[in-house]
Protein backbone atom coordinates (compact mmCIF):
# COMPACT_ATOMS: atom_id res chain seq x y z
CA UNK A 1 0.00 0.00 0.00
CA UNK A 2 1.52 3.33 -1.05
CA UNK A 3 2.10 5.98 1.61
CA UNK A 4 -0.15 9.00 1.65
CA UNK A 5 1.68 12.27 1.36
CA UNK A 6 1.41 14.99 4.00
CA UNK A 7 -0.10 17.34 1.43
CA UNK A 8 -3.01 14.96 0.76
CA UNK A 9 -3.60 14.47 4.48
CA UNK A 10 -3.52 18.25 4.96
CA UNK A 11 -6.13 18.78 2.20
CA UNK A 12 -8.37 16.03 3.64
CA UNK A 13 -8.08 17.60 7.11
CA UNK A 14 -8.96 21.04 5.69
CA UNK A 15 -11.97 19.60 3.86
CA UNK A 16 -13.17 17.89 7.05
CA UNK A 17 -12.81 21.13 9.02
CA UNK A 18 -14.61 23.10 6.28
CA UNK A 19 -17.42 20.53 6.27
CA UNK A 20 -17.78 20.73 10.07
CA UNK A 21 -17.84 24.55 9.98
CA UNK A 22 -20.43 24.50 7.18
CA UNK A 23 -22.61 22.11 9.21
CA UNK A 24 -22.36 24.31 12.30
CA UNK A 25 -23.16 27.50 10.38
CA UNK A 26 -26.04 25.81 8.55
CA UNK A 27 -27.48 24.49 11.83
CA UNK A 28 -27.21 27.89 13.47
CA UNK A 29 -28.86 29.52 10.44
CA UNK A 30 -31.71 26.98 10.50
CA UNK A 31 -32.28 27.51 14.26
CA UNK A 32 -32.33 31.27 13.77
CA UNK A 33 -34.79 31.01 10.86
CA UNK A 34 -37.04 28.66 12.87
CA UNK A 35 -36.94 31.02 15.86
CA UNK A 36 -37.80 33.97 13.60
CA UNK A 37 -40.79 32.08 12.15
CA UNK A 38 -42.03 31.19 15.65
CA UNK A 39 -41.68 34.78 16.86
CA UNK A 40 -43.48 36.06 13.77
CA UNK A 41 -46.29 33.56 14.31
CA UNK A 42 -46.60 34.56 17.98
CA UNK A 43 -46.65 38.25 17.05
CA UNK A 44 -49.28 37.60 14.38
CA UNK A 45 -51.44 35.67 16.87
CA UNK A 46 -51.05 38.48 19.43
CA UNK A 47 -52.15 41.05 16.87
CA UNK A 48 -55.14 38.85 15.99
CA UNK A 49 -56.19 38.57 19.61
CA UNK A 50 -55.79 42.33 20.05
CA UNK A 51 -58.15 42.90 17.10
CA UNK A 52 -60.56 40.21 18.26
CA UNK A 53 -62.16 42.06 21.17
CA UNK A 54 -63.04 45.00 18.94
CA UNK A 55 -64.34 42.65 16.22
CA UNK A 56 -66.52 40.77 18.71
CA UNK A 57 -67.94 43.99 20.12
CA UNK A 58 -68.63 45.27 16.60
CA UNK A 59 -70.64 42.07 16.02
CA UNK A 60 -72.76 42.82 19.08
CA UNK A 61 -71.07 40.56 21.63
CA UNK A 62 -70.30 41.65 25.17
CA UNK A 63 -66.81 40.47 26.09
CA UNK A 64 -67.23 38.79 29.45
CA UNK A 65 -63.63 37.62 29.86
CA UNK A 66 -60.30 37.29 28.07
CA UNK A 67 -57.85 34.42 28.53
CA UNK A 68 -60.44 32.62 30.65
CA UNK A 69 -59.22 29.45 32.38
CA UNK A 70 -61.24 26.51 33.59
CA UNK A 71 -60.67 22.88 34.42
CA UNK A 72 -62.63 19.69 34.04
CA UNK A 73 -62.23 16.22 35.49
CA UNK A 74 -60.82 13.36 33.44
CA UNK A 75 -60.93 9.88 34.93
CA UNK A 76 -58.18 7.45 33.90
CA UNK A 77 -58.47 3.97 35.39
CA UNK A 78 -60.65 5.39 38.15
CA UNK A 79 -58.18 8.14 39.06
CA UNK A 80 -59.47 11.66 38.46
CA UNK A 81 -57.15 14.29 37.06
CA UNK A 82 -58.14 17.89 36.46
CA UNK A 83 -57.38 19.06 32.92
CA UNK A 84 -56.84 22.79 32.58
CA UNK A 85 -57.75 24.81 29.50
CA UNK A 86 -57.69 28.49 28.64
CA UNK A 87 -59.89 30.09 26.01
CA UNK A 88 -59.26 33.39 24.29
CA UNK A 89 -62.64 34.91 25.13
CA UNK A 90 -65.98 34.24 26.78
CA UNK A 91 -68.70 36.45 25.30
CA UNK A 92 -72.46 37.01 25.58
CA UNK A 93 -75.07 37.96 23.04
CA UNK A 94 -78.87 37.76 23.15
CA UNK A 95 -78.78 35.93 26.51
CA UNK A 96 -76.44 33.19 25.27
CA UNK A 97 -72.85 32.67 26.38
CA UNK A 98 -70.09 31.48 24.06
CA UNK A 99 -66.44 30.56 24.28
CA UNK A 100 -64.37 32.08 21.44
CA UNK A 101 -61.11 30.83 19.99
CA UNK A 102 -59.19 33.38 17.92
CA UNK A 103 -57.01 32.08 15.09
CA UNK A 104 -54.77 33.73 12.51
CA UNK A 105 -52.96 32.51 9.44
CA UNK A 106 -53.97 30.39 6.50
CA UNK A 107 -54.38 27.04 8.26
CA UNK A 108 -55.32 27.51 11.94
CA UNK A 109 -58.74 29.18 11.35
CA UNK A 110 -59.98 26.15 9.38
CA UNK A 111 -62.14 23.59 11.15
CA UNK A 112 -60.37 20.97 9.05
CA UNK A 113 -57.21 21.68 11.03
CA UNK A 114 -57.02 18.85 13.55
CA UNK A 115 -55.50 20.89 16.38
CA UNK A 116 -58.12 23.65 16.03
CA UNK A 117 -61.03 21.20 15.91
CA UNK A 118 -59.80 19.29 18.96
CA UNK A 119 -59.24 22.53 20.86
CA UNK A 120 -62.80 23.68 20.15
CA UNK A 121 -64.23 20.29 21.09
CA UNK A 122 -62.34 20.44 24.39
CA UNK A 123 -63.75 23.92 25.03
CA UNK A 124 -67.27 22.58 24.42
CA UNK A 125 -66.67 19.91 27.07
CA UNK A 126 -64.87 22.16 29.56
CA UNK A 127 -66.89 25.37 29.54
CA UNK A 128 -70.50 25.71 30.66
CA UNK A 129 -71.56 27.74 27.62
CA UNK A 130 -74.25 27.69 24.97
CA UNK A 131 -71.82 27.35 22.07
CA UNK A 132 -68.34 27.59 20.64
CA UNK A 133 -67.21 30.26 18.19
CA UNK A 134 -64.13 30.35 15.95
CA UNK A 135 -62.92 33.81 14.98
CA UNK A 136 -60.62 34.20 11.99
CA UNK A 137 -59.17 37.51 13.16
CA UNK A 138 -57.39 38.40 9.93
CA UNK A 139 -60.40 37.75 7.72
CA UNK A 140 -62.82 39.17 10.31
CA UNK A 141 -65.04 36.08 10.04
CA UNK A 142 -66.81 34.50 13.01
CA UNK A 143 -67.97 30.90 12.74
CA UNK A 144 -70.39 29.06 15.02
CA UNK A 145 -69.08 25.52 15.56
CA UNK A 146 -71.50 22.75 16.48
CA UNK A 147 -70.40 19.27 17.49
CA UNK A 148 -73.01 16.54 17.03
CA UNK A 149 -73.70 13.87 19.57
CA UNK A 150 -72.85 10.87 17.46
CA UNK A 151 -73.61 8.15 19.98
CA UNK A 152 -76.39 7.95 22.58
CA UNK A 153 -75.46 7.83 26.23
CA UNK A 154 -74.71 4.31 27.48
CA UNK A 155 -77.92 4.10 29.53
CA UNK A 156 -79.95 5.09 26.50
CA UNK A 157 -78.12 2.58 24.31
CA UNK A 158 -78.79 -0.26 26.75
CA UNK A 159 -82.53 0.49 27.05
CA UNK A 160 -84.56 -1.72 24.73
CA UNK A 161 -85.80 0.22 21.75
CA UNK A 162 -89.11 -0.70 20.14
CA UNK A 163 -88.95 -0.90 16.39
CA UNK A 164 -91.51 0.89 14.24
CA UNK A 165 -93.06 -2.44 13.20
CA UNK A 166 -93.69 -3.57 16.78
CA UNK A 167 -95.01 -0.14 17.76
CA UNK A 168 -97.40 -0.16 14.79
CA UNK A 169 -98.60 -3.67 15.62
CA UNK A 170 -99.18 -2.71 19.26
CA UNK A 171 -101.17 0.35 18.13
CA UNK A 172 -103.35 -1.83 15.85
CA UNK A 173 -104.07 -4.29 18.68
CA UNK A 174 -104.94 -1.41 21.01
CA UNK A 175 -107.22 0.16 18.38
CA UNK A 176 -108.96 -3.20 17.78
CA UNK A 177 -109.45 -3.72 21.54
CA UNK A 178 -110.90 -0.21 21.83
CA UNK A 179 -113.25 -0.83 18.89
CA UNK A 180 -114.48 -4.10 20.46
CA UNK A 181 -115.06 -2.35 23.79
CA UNK A 182 -117.00 0.50 22.15
CA UNK A 183 -119.12 -1.95 20.13
CA UNK A 184 -119.88 -3.94 23.30
CA UNK A 185 -121.00 -0.78 25.11
CA UNK A 186 -123.11 0.36 22.18
CA UNK A 187 -124.80 -3.05 21.84
CA UNK A 188 -125.70 -3.15 25.58
CA UNK A 189 -127.18 0.32 25.55
CA UNK A 190 -129.47 -0.26 22.56
CA UNK A 191 -132.83 -2.11 23.22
Amino acid sequence: MPAVSREVLFVVALLAIAFAVAQAVGGAWARRARRSRILARVARAGEGEALAAAQLEALGFEVFGAQVSTEYPVSVDGEVTLAQVRADYVVRKDGATYVVEVKTGAVAPRIGTTATRRQLLEYRVAFDVDGVLLLDAEAGRLHSVMFPRLFPARAEAEAPQASFGWSFAAALVAAAALAVAVLALVSRSTP
